[in-house]
């Protein structure tokens, strides 16, 4: 009895040794079928990949892990418990497949998971839980509409049982080392996000992880959930150099806290006289005030871009910076078209509530009797232009402001190693390039072509015989200074590649920084010149009376 109780366990035994075995075989063949497919459609990448997930997730195995591979797909199987304390896999300590062609792998990737991973799923008490890991050489299966370039064309994918993994608050690390010149490159480490983009399969996207370059050999991936991860290259045309960055973050930090303090200054000497004041320095100081909320909205932004700092408040911070930017340029269009009229109509303007017109034209959406930053009175209704170009950008899609990574490059003796600085500004491609660069493009090309309109107006007024040359002169250094102040030094923007990059740098650093502080000594120049014309003028009046 004793020997057919061990022969029908044995039995028992070779049968689900067999039935393993070809399961295992099943599997290990429909990773060679998907291999051959590479992905022929959106449709058919996800069916086969989920349906990869699946048999992974239910096949039976001995012992504590399963791995099957093919020359470009690796899977592997771990079955944990809620003792789970952690788990590094690395594969250097996997056997080594070789690449189509016959090349060996292009370098060595790892991940590391957090014993915070099972904490969830064992709330439920769950009998077993099992965690996957499929790693795949190639991008076939992971084409977004952009045919993004990846690191090694590695995509490193993990998934546990019992539901999703989100929201980590010790991130699973994912390191990717490579042996490639990566100058010129912006690196970001990304997540396969299912219907990301309007697409029926998927797209990359950075949410949830942060990129750092440990070494110039490596990328490090740390990311607060499971899914499947990559570093995306992505061609940067002007990298900052990281030797520059200090000197230019130091020059920005001191020239807006000058400007910030001088646009202060400005704005409160301008209500304590407020009732001496005219239209034209009243358009002054509704530009000093853009540059007031400019200076200080970009002094937060880097503060309010880092992880501890809700995503909420740097999505607010980057729109109100932009919005200060649209309303600084706004402004310094105003300017130039309050010069033409000037200009145009021999210093005689006059339009009914002009000041506050241009108030609510450069500040926010306006109604009726809605009062300018500047004046009491109500205005018509108008509609700000930067107010209005914010909020549609929020409108079409909230994301578009955010945490806005800017790629700085070290520079060793052997190759080139990446960093990444943050700060809350705008995400989106389309919109920089439309609301910061073209608007700020057309903002400088308008005051160039009314500087260049000027200058010839003022030398046919100093040109005639009952124009003193004097005045002529004091004139054109005035509206030269005015309109140099007033938008074109933002044109350096526009100098930002080859040879300008460094030089350009520096200048639009430093010139810009302190933009606030030159309109200040503008101001000064003005008020002392104001103050000097009535000097003069009650002069001439005493002189007339005193006179027999």
């Amino acid at each position: 009895m004793d020997h057919c109780g061990a022969l029908f366990l044995c039995l028992c035994l070779l049968t689900l040794q067999n039935a393993t075995a070809e399961t295992w075989k099943e599997l290990l063949s429909y990773m060679e079928n998907m291999q051959v497919s590479r992905g022929r459609s959106s449709f058919f990448s996800s069916r086969q990949l989920y349906h990869l997930e699946q048999m992974l997730l239910n096949t039976s195995f001995p012992g504590y892990n399963l791995t099957l591979q093919t020359p470009t797909i690796q899977s592997l199987a771990f079955k944990l418990s809620c003792d789970f304390s952690g788990l590094s896999l690395t594969s250097a300590t996997l056997k080594r497949v070789p690449q189509a062609g016959g090349q060996h792998a292009r370098g060595q990737h790892a991940m590391q998971f957090p014993a915070e991973l099972t904490w969830d799923a064992c709330k439920t008490r769950p009998r077993e839980l099992r965690l996957i890991c499929i790693y795949f050489s190639n991008t076939h299966f992971f084409k977004d509409e952009n045919n993004s370039s990846l690191l090694n064309n590695y995509v490193l994918g993990a998934q546990l049982s019992h539901g999703h993994v989100n929201n980590l608050r010790d991130p699973v690390n994912i390191s990717f080392w490579h042996n490639q010149s990566l100058e010129g490159y912006n690196l970001t480490c990304v997540f396969w996000k299912e219907g990301a983009r309007k697409q029926p399969w998927g797209g990359w996207s950075p949410e949830g992880c942060r990129t750092e370059q440990p070494s110039r050999f490596q990328v490090l991936c740390r990311c607060n959930h499971l899914t499947y991860f990559a570093v995306l290259m992505q061609l940067s045309p002007a990298l900052v150099p990281a030797e520059l960055l200090a000197p230019l973050t130091y020059i920005s930090l001191v020239g807006c806290s000058i400007s910030i303090v001088a646009s202060l200054i400005t704005v409160l000497l301008h209500f304590r006289f407020r009732k001496q004041s005219d239209s034209l320095t009243r358009i002054h100081m509704n530009l000093h005030a853009s540059v007031l909320l400019l200076n200080i909205a970009f002094l937060l932004s880097p503060a309010f871009a880092m992880s501890p700092v809700p995503g909420s408040a740097c999505t607010a911070l980057a729109a109100a910076l932009h919005y200060a930017l649209l309303s600084c340029l706004t402004w310094m269009a105003i300017e130039g078209f309050n010069l033409c009229l000037l200009l145009g109509r021999v210093y005689n303007i006059y339009i009914r509530r002009y000041v506050l017109k241009l108030g609510v034209l450069g500040w926010a959406p306006g109604t009726e009797g809605q009062p300018s930053p500047t004046s009491p009175e109500p205005s018509s209704h108008l509609s700000g232009a930067p107010a209005l170009l914010v909020l549609l950008s929020l409108s079409v899609k909230s994301s578009v402001y955010g945490p806005c990574t800017i790629p700085v490059f070290d520079s060793w003796e052997n190759g080139t190693a990446f960093q990444n600085m943050s700060i809350c500004w705008v995400r989106s491609p389309v919109v920089h390039s439309v609301l910061v660069m073209g608007y700020g493009g057309l903002t400088s090309l308008f005051n160039l072509v009314v500087l260049a309109w000027a200058l010839w107006t003022l030398r046919r007024l100093r040109a005639r015989v009952d124009a003193p040359s004097s005045r002529a002169c004091h004139d054109t250094v005035t509206v030269l200074g005015l309109t140099v102040l007033l938008g074109t030094t933002w044109a350096l923007a526009f100098f930002s590649f080859g040879v300008f990059l460094l030089p350009q740098l520096f200048l639009f650093t430093i010139l810009n920084s302190l933009y606030g502080f030159f309109l200040f000594l503008w101001f000064c120049s003005q008020r002392c010149r104001s103050e000097a014309e009535a000097k003069a003028q009650i002069e001439a009046f005493s002189s007339s009376q005193t006179t027999p």
